[in-house]
């Protein structure tokens, strides 16, 4: 049996188990049938042109784990913030772990995604909410859909901010021999509100892991978001990771992608302007090496007037890894006065090395103020001599210009204990030791 046939003869038994009665139930029917129809997706679909899922796919891979776990926060301190407190949303092998969590009810809903989908005083918010804005057509958003349960809920209402960061954390122990995992996120800040939310996938074995997860981020008038996606994974892992931004009226969000490990790693990243004087961020550093493969796939619908998008996307790449990046910004009719940049920077380390990018603007206004670039080549040899003519070793040398070309992108992050440790980790993935390895 493989994958597909697995998972839709499961999914009777997952609706059974956590309510089939459930007012979800049409929402998770359409969704599964729409999986049925259109599988998983293939090089023949543009939007995959360049990344194939097929060998992951023949991974005998367990959906519902049976072993329990008894992880300790010992044992995966050092994937947290640790250096400050946070609220702490934690799954061992897709399930909640509450002895790791800190969640929250006070001022403002830091909980789990199960409560919110199946407590009473949640109805009003996930019918308003949940599935609203995720691609309905998307076939791996609806199969996150179909069996949306674990996760993280986060509610911050109106005027209030965060008093401490976020953390959502996803760990695979390794009990099963391959596991598939399919977290779901709803994410809603409410008018004049402010979070930070930091969200990292974790193995803590070689055992192959496949994880299809689905975010979805609602910024209301004037809301400010600032997510963080730490992707530093072992190169057992595959990560599809679907995160869909609504804004509203004079909301900043910026989402910041640190992709680092892995051996597959797909990102769509979508944001759809809902009012006018917002602005959408949007960063990437991709530091890979071996065969790892990340792919970037970015769309912002400008569908209102004055209002800012922004990308900046970095990628090294060494060895015989290979980078995609399909950025899209879309201009409808009526977003006159739209400022939209988009740039995408990448450097080749060998000669075996890809990168296919394509950015791309539709741009339907004529008002507007837009541009796209793409630069792929390697390390600037002059400055490398230069460098090397003031006794700085070659190692050193090519370190430091790569932290440099990676650096406009790191200085992005608002958090001062986050900032240190991707610089660590940038620092190790480049061969220069600060200090511990995550």
């Amino acid at each position: 049996m493989d994958l597909k046939e697995k998972l839709l003869s499961s999914f009777m038994a997952f609706e059974e188990r956590i309510d089939v009665h459930s007012e979800l139930h049409d929402v998770r029917t359409e969704a599964i049938k729409n999986f049925e129809n259109k599988g998983f997706p293939t090089k023949k679909e543009e939007a995959w042109k360049y990344t194939s899922l097929n060998a992951i796919l023949k991974n005998d891979f367990t959906v519902f784990p049976k072993a329990e776990s008894n992880i300790q926060y010992s044992d995966v301190k050092k994937y947290f913030l640790h250096e400050i407190d946070t609220y702490k949303v934690v799954f061992i092998d897709g399930v909640f772990s509450s002895h790791l969590s800190s969640t929250t009810h006070e001022g403002i809903d830091v909980c789990l995604m199960a409560s919110a989908l199946t407590k009473p005083k949640y109805k009003m918010i996930i019918d308003a909410y949940f599935n609203q804005i995720a691609k309905k057509d998307d076939s791996l958003t609806s199969l996150n859909t179909a069996f949306a349960n674990e996760g993280a809920y986060i509610n911050i209402p109106k005027s209030k901010v965060a008093d401490k960061p976020i953390e959502i954390m996803y760990f695979s122990t390794g009990n099963e021999a391959a596991l598939m995992v399919q977290p779901r996120n709803l994410v809603i800040v409410g008018e004049n509100s402010h979070v930070q939310i930091i969200e990292r996938h974790q193995s803590l074995s070689e055992n192959p892991v496949l994880t299809n997860s689905v975010t979805e981020i609602f910024a209301q008038k004037r809301a400010i978001v600032d997510y963080y996606k730490i992707q530093n994974d072992n190169l057992q892992a595959n990560l599809i990771d679907n995160t869909y931004v609504s804004q509203k009226q004079e909301s900043h969000v910026s989402v910041h992608t640190f992709s680092f490990g892995g051996n597959l790693t797909r990102n769509n990243l979508n944001f759809y302007h809902f009012g006018e004087r917002l602005t959408s961020t949007l960063n990437g550093i991709t530091i890979i090496g071996e065969k790892q493969h990340v792919d970037h796939y970015t769309l912002v619908n400008h569908a209102t007037p004055n209002c800012e998008s922004f990308q900046d996307y970095k990628g090294i790449f060494s060895d015989r890894s290979t980078g995609v990046f399909n950025g899209k910004v879309f201009v409808e009719k009526e977003a006159q006065k739209t400022n939209a940049f988009q740039k995408s920077n990448n450097i080749l380390l060998s000669d075996k090395a890809t990168i296919n990018a394509k950015p791309q603007l539709e741009i339907f206004a004529d008002d507007v103020k837009c541009s796209h670039g793409c630069t792929i080549g390697q390390l600037d040899e002059t400055a490398m001599f230069y460098m090397q003519q003031r006794g700085i070793p070659k190692k050193e040398a090519k370190a430091l210009l790569m932290y440099a070309f990676s650096n406009a992108v790191i200085e992005n992050i608002k958090i001062p204990e986050l900032k240190q440790r991707i610089t660590t980790i940038i620092a190790n993935k480049l061969g220069v030791k600060l200090g511990f390895d995550l």
